[in-house]
């Protein structure tokens, strides 16, 4: 068996807290639609029970994800860097569009938020997917 290190550790919580928060959001936006036709309090509620295994997820990914640039400093430089540099910009919208979209009480902002925080949670995927090369 191969050996165990902080990198693989740091890498699996990574990885498993983006299966969360990415994956969550995909299963819960094929969802909803069956939830609306139980009412709109079931669709809350899943909402509410969603966003307390997502957001203690996003803190993860915060946390691991500076532990991640700490552990790679030599590789920061360039192309890397400017990946890096926006993939962090795309991870802060995904959480500010998700905070948005948590709060927001018309249809419309809880698609447009709904919509760019999935759009940016993939996004955000893509480019850690790229980084890791």
């Amino acid at each position: 068996m191969l050996a165990v290190s902080w990198d693989t550790v740091r890498m699996f919580l990574h990885i498993l807290a983006a299966t969360v928060w990415v994956g969550g959001q995909l299963t819960l936006a094929a969802l909803v639609p069956a939830l609306r036709g139980l009412g709109a309090q079931v669709t809350r509620a899943a909402a509410r029970r969603f966003n307390q295994v997502a957001w203690p997820a996003f803190a993860v990914l915060v946390a691991t994800g500076a532990w991640n640039i700490a552990a790679e400093q030599d590789k920061i430089t360039g192309s890397y860097r400017t990946t890096l540099i926006i993939k962090l910009v795309v991870v802060a919208a995904s959480g500010i569009t998700a905070f948005l979209h948590a709060r927001a009480r018309h249809a419309a902002s809880l698609a447009v938020f709904g919509a760019l925080t999935g759009l940016t949670a993939l996004g955000a995927l893509f480019l850690g997917t790229l980084l890791a090369g």
